[in-house]
C-alpha cells in the first residue's frame, strides 16, 4: 500500500507539472505580439497537453481574472483536468487547476 500511495503522489506531481508547463507556454505564445489572441493560447496548450498526456486531460481555456498588472496587458491560460487515480474502484480523483500568465508584447 505504501508503494502504491508514493507511485500515486509521483503521478499526480507529473500530470501537475506537465499541465502548468503547458499552461505557461501557451500564455508565452499568445503573448507574442505577431499572435494577439488568448484563444491562440489555449489551443497550443491544448495540443501540448494532448502530445504528451493525451486527450482526457486537455481542457485549456484563457484566462479571465487577470488582464492588465501596472498598466501592461496579460495574457493567462487555465488548465483544469482530473487527476488519474491507481486506484480504479474509487469514483474520481481530485482536481486540479492551473494557470500560466505571461506579458504581452505591444503590437508592432
Amino acid at each position: 500500500m505504501l508503494f502504491l500511495a508514493v507511485l500515486q503522489v509521483g503521478i499526480d506531481f507529473y500530470v501537475r507539472n506537465v499541465l502548468e508547463a503547458a499552461a505557461a507556454d501557451g500564455a508565452r505564445y499568445a503573448a507574442n505580439a505577431d499572435v494577439g489572441s488568448a484563444q491562440a493560447g489555449a489551443d497550443r496548450t491544448n495540443e501540448l497537453i494532448r502530445s504528451s498526456l493525451g486527450s482526457r486531460y486537455a481542457h485549456a481555456r484563457p484566462a479571465t481574472d487577470v488582464s492588465d498588472v501596472d498598466g501592461a496587458r496579460v495574457v493567462g491560460v487555465t488548465v483544469s483536468a482530473r487527476l488519474p487515480l491507481l486506484a480504479w474502484f474509487l469514483p474520481v480523483g481530485p482536481t486540479v487547476t492551473v494557470t500560466g500568465h505571461a506579458l504581452a508584447e505591444p503590437p508592432r
